[in-house]
């Protein structure tokens, strides 16, 4: 199934050492477009390392040394002549903690647009309706746009941090743990929300939750110790995996 669909993201040989600590160690993977595939692995197997790999994260790191490819819809982004600003618009970023900005609902969502020189207020405001709507939030925000985003439940923060990285128009969405501090209540929202938006856009989630990623995921990748140890269809990975080591880690006998 995977082959079938054409790919949205792709590794070669990729590796990664943090100074003399190699966090990824020659991974190839191929994610494909508009499904969403999950990262899946104990503490420290790299998941967060190789999502932060699709839209150069990893940049900001002292002592960071990358070799191997990441093409992102084709192109290689590993090179110096890489525009980091537009990829980072094409490939949108939710990170663990919600961290929306102190200030409005709608500054929050308009944030990026405003940033890239969109200054009518009216296309602003179809920006911010349409992306909470995405985000599966304008019901509940839509009366109280002007006011502060840190009033909102750590739920709606994190669906606002969703719609924030949406108003950028990205091809591809990345979510590192995003519903790790939030209830179940919350995280049903969350994961609702990104089963819709996987019809527009191509995601790709890191969660140590294996029952979130058998709920959400078309597609999963069980990473151990930086290498990529299996990559396939979730039903398939979790009814029958193919590594013994994947069955270990699914069936909880570590991690």
């Amino acid at each position: 199934m995977a082959a079938q669909l054409p790919p949205a993201l792709e590794t070669r040989e990729l590796s990664l050492d943090y100074g003399p600590v190699r966090a990824l160690d020659a991974v190839n993977l191929v994610v494909p477009a508009k499904r969403i595939t999950a990262l899946i692995g104990p503490s420290g197997c790299g998941k967060t390392t190789l999502l932060r790999c699709f839209n150069r994260m990893n940049d900001a790191i002292p002592k960071v040394r990358v070799s191997g490819q990441v093409f992102v819809e084709g192109v290689d982004i590993t090179t110096a002549e890489v525009d980091l600003e537009g990829l980072r618009k094409k490939v949108g970023m939710v990170f663990q903690k919600s961290n929306p900005f102190p200030m409005s609902i709608r500054r929050n969502v308009t944030f990026g647009p405003r940033m890239s020189g969109v200054r009518s207020a009216t296309k602003l405001a179809e920006i911010a309706e349409h992306s909470l709507r995405l985000a599966d939030l304008w019901g509940e925000v839509r009366h109280r746009l002007d006011e502060s985003a840190l009033d909102l439940s750590g739920g709606q923060q994190q669906r606002l941090c969703i719609a924030r990285a949406l108003a950028n128009q990205p091809d591809i969405l990345l979510l590192d743990e995003p519903a790790s501090a939030l209830d179940p209540i919350s995280t049903g929202k969350i994961e609702e929300t990104l089963i819709k938006l996987k019809e527009r856009y191509t995601i790709v989630i890191v969660t140590h939750n294996l029952q979130q990623a058998a709920r959400v995921a078309d597609f999963t990748a069980f990473l151990m110790a930086g290498r990529l140890v299996e990559f396939g269809a979730t039903t398939r990975m979790f009814t029958n995996p193919r590594e013994r080591l994947s069955e270990d880690y699914i069936t909880g006998r570590f991690g």
